[in-house]
């Protein structure tokens, strides 16, 4: 750039043109916007950070050099042809606050934007350079559609692009731009292109189907046969017929089980043969006899249980297939206005009006067996052992609350109560075993036994006449590794039931038309259970630390919820269950007016030193050693959303400067043993505060609480009269639990379950999922 070729509309800004020019010879100038000689340097992808801009270069006569304008508005965006006479006005870039003039006979080219990035597009296409292409070309498309050279920037793009993705083995990526390529310009090479789909296609299925994804398979061909039909693509064909070999095949093998009687694999191949085609000849009828031969139902759990107790608190495996086998003197079928409903499985009972006669009426002639052989005298055994402190069933709130127990006759119970009692079913949730009934101590008396454990797979067959014709012979329980691939087994069929689904999951899966998701009545309650002497633990105030570092609001609604809004979940400020919306008579002992602490990790960090300097003065006091803060060892069940939640904690915590040890159980486990763990990550069914206030914070409890203040909350709990002292204590125990923290609370999470539309029977408003298990039946 020269003198001789720029001046400037006034003598003021020429006078700040010669002093910029005088500065273009330093190293540095050669960086600014124009030049008195040569040639910009290409700027590679860094270009794309410049604002637009057009430059202009000088010819030679005039002194050369070159200037970065912004963009100029001349007719359709080119170099005027011929050469007009006259001058052409512009403004250099950094310098807009002055406007330049040259002489159009001085002008010797002008590169535009626009044409520059077309360049650089098409340079980097050629060099097979297709990532440094793609953001160029993507400016083109965004702010230059109309350019008439783009539509073959970038059919050359995703027809070249697609080849180097195919050559790698990308085939999912290279069938993608191709498909991007016939949609976009389907007159480009168009049965090139086809036979390139069709062989991607082909590589892509064998992929899939050697991988055994055959769902993505299927997928995929369906796809292709809507979109492609006429076209002849080779692929289709094939692999229409590949799939109905595979069919056939397993149809052949559940011909040969079902003849051998052999009905587990009968119906394995059998489903896997509609599976691979869903319309294979006599498919759907095979499917339908074996079923009615051997009604049998695949349940995907995310633990299978080792532990068989309906009445768990803490234990979700064992209490959801304990119901297979045992049965519960009172059984909660759902929630009430006042507390649970239960069903007393022998009959019926009677409360008198003052609440403080509680009737059992037998009725064994309404009864399956072994139900049946009830004996009255045997059941007030029952009940009185549970009264007696030696015993090993003793129970204290069954303890304070009985005073006498007396027989009417063979079948009529009656419990005289120390004073009223407002749920006395609640206190007697015993299991039922066959030693009730003559038999072994701990044999079943549901309608199934456990038979054989293969691995992840639990097998529980009934153990004797099916109550109906089409009552299931067996419930096989399949361990799934994650709540995803879960979703995958019920959607392709291998599993009828998911006992408990990711609540992200759930909402997905609602949209499904060949599944029913549903919600169990009841929230479970998720907390973290101190259970060593892990000194600092023991601490109230550093529990509080943890609490105040655990940002439990982002845990659950980013990690467990996926930013999904599914009501009902949320942050508790107490170890009780919130209700699933306001005024939710579920949420009784809740008490809506304490708000979860917040997480602020400069108050934990403070609250944490408090902690330490009270041990420093205790342990000065007694000329003790100041205890060291040990690593923390903290405890989850082995599933995915327990894993998630604990790691994303142990991540926080970290954050505090403690020393965080995750520690997995065993499988069908959710408490650890004395000394293996230092705090556990429990989801618990608390279900029924009233009662279960004891079991999670007592001194027996998950919790094994002493403090003094728990200790009488609990003690005035289990003496109310009526409802509103039950309540109102209930909500004083929930400020003792929030103040002393026994336990740490996290959230609450509304659980559910998802079902193949072909299971009948399950039920809507069940609060285990075998609730309703006797009457299931698979559509015929």
């Amino acid at each position: 750039m020269s003198r001789l070729v720029l001046t400037t509309i006034d003598a003021k800004a020429s006078a700040l043109f010669v002093v910029l020019i005088a500065m273009m010879p330093t190293a540095s100038a050669q960086l600014l916007n124009y030049a008195d000689s040569g040639r910009p340097e290409s700027p590679g992808l860094e270009l794309l950070q410049d604002e637009p801009h057009d430059l202009i270069f000088f010819t030679q006569e005039s002194g050369g050099g070159w200037v970065k304008t912004r963009l100029m508005e001349l007719p359709n965006r080119e170099m005027p042809n011929p050469v007009p006479k006259g001058t052409l006005k512009f403004s250099i870039v950094g310098i807009e606050q002055q406007e330049f003039i040259a002489k159009w006979k001085d002008i010797e080219n002008i590169d535009f934007w626009e044409k520059r990035l077309e360049r650089e597009t098409a340079e980097r296409i050629k060099d097979g350079d297709f990532v440094g292409a793609y953001p160029f070309l993507s400016v083109l498309i965004r702010d230059y559609p109309s350019r008439p050279g783009l539509r073959q920037l970038r059919t050359e793009f995703l027809w070249r692009d697609a080849g180097r993705r195919a050559k790698n083995r990308e085939f999912g990526a290279s069938l993608a731009m191709l498909e991007e390529l016939r949609r976009y310009a389907p007159e480009y090479r168009t049965q090139v292109v086809l036979k390139a789909i069709g062989a991607l296609t082909d590589q892509l299925m064998d992929q899939l189907v050697t991988a055994g994804n055959f769902e993505l398979g299927q997928q995929l061909l369906a796809r292709l046969e809507k979109e492609y039909r006429g076209q002849n693509l080779s692929s289709i064909s094939k692999w229409n017929a590949e799939f109905l070999a595979m069919a056939e095949e397993k149809r052949d093998l559940a011909l040969a089980a079902l003849e051998k009687k052999n009905y587990r694999e009968a119906r394995k191949y059998s489903r896997e043969s509609i599976f691979l085609k869903p319309d294979i000849e006599g498919g759907t009828e095979l499917v339908r006899k074996v079923d009615q031969i051997y009604p049998l139902v695949n349940v995907g759990v995310l633990q299978t249980a080792t532990v068989l107790d309906p009445t768990r608190l803490d234990n979700w495996a064992a209490r959801r297939a304990g119901r297979l086998l045992y049965r519960v003197l009172f059984e909660m079928q759902g929630a009430g206005p006042e507390g649970g409903e239960y069903e007393f499985i022998f009959g019926d009972t009677e409360q008198s009006p003052d609440r403080q006669r509680f009737s059992m009426f037998l009725e064994p002639e309404r009864l399956q067996p072994p139900l049946n052989q009830v004996d009255g005298f045997y059941l007030a055994d029952v009940l009185a052992d549970r009264v007696q402190p030696q015993s090993p069933n003793y129970f204290s709130p069954w303890a304070a609350a009985v005073q006498a127990i007396g027989l009417d006759g063979p079948k009529r119970i009656d419990c005289i109560l120390r004073r009223p009692n407002v749920l006395p079913s609640a206190l007697i949730q015993v299991t039922v075993d066959g030693e009730w009934f003559g038999g072994e101590p701990g044999s079943p008396t549901g309608d199934y036994r456990r038979d054989v454990v293969e691995g992840d797979v639990v097998r529980y067959v009934l153990k004797g006449k099916p109550r109906t014709e089409l009552q299931p012979r067996e419930i096989v329980e399949i361990r799934t590794e994650s709540a995803a691939d879960g979703v995958s087994k019920l959607l392709q069929g291998e599993v009828d039931v998911l006992d408990q689904l990711f609540p992200a999951d759930a909402v997905r899966l609602s949209r499904n038309r060949d599944v029913r998701v549903v919600n169990y009545p009841l929230p479970s309650v998720h907390m973290l259970v101190p259970c060593s002497d892990h000194v600092y633990l023991a601490d109230k105030t550093f529990r509080r630390a943890l609490v105040y570092g655990t940002n439990r609001e982002d845990i659950l609604n980013g990690e467990l919820l996926e930013s999904l809004e599914v009501p009902g979940c949320r942050v508790l400020s107490g170890p009780f269950p919130a209700g699933l919306e306001d005024n939710d008579p579920l949420g009784y002992a809740y008490d809506q007016s304490i708000a979860p602490r917040n997480y602020e990790p400069r108050l934990a960090k403070l609250l944490m030193t408090m902690a330490q300097k009270q041990m420093e003065s205790e342990a000065s006091r007694k000329k003790e050693e100041v205890p060291e803060l040990k690593p923390i060892r903290l405890a989850y069940p082995p599933e995915n959303l327990s894993r998630i939640a604990c790691e994303a904690i142990r991540s926080q915590w970290q954050l505090l400067g403690l020393e965080i040890e995750l520690v997995e159980l065993p499988v069908g486990r959710a408490f650890p043993d004395e000394g293996a763990a230092d705090i556990a990550y429990v989801s618990a069914a608390v279900w029924e505060p009233i009662i279960d206030a004891r079991r999670v914070l007592g001194p027996e409890g998950m919790a094994g609480s002493t403090d003094q203040l728990i200790g009488l909350g609990l003690r005035r709990l289990e003496e109310s009269k009526n409802w509103r002292d039950a309540r109102d204590r209930l909500l004083d125990l929930h400020a003792i639990a929030h103040h002393e923290l026994p336990v740490l609370p996290l959230w609450q999470l509304v659980d559910s379950y998802a079902y193949s539309r072909d299971l009948l029977g399950v039920g809507s408003d069940i609060v285990s999922l075998y609730q309703n298990a006797e009457k299931w039946r698979l559509s015929q």
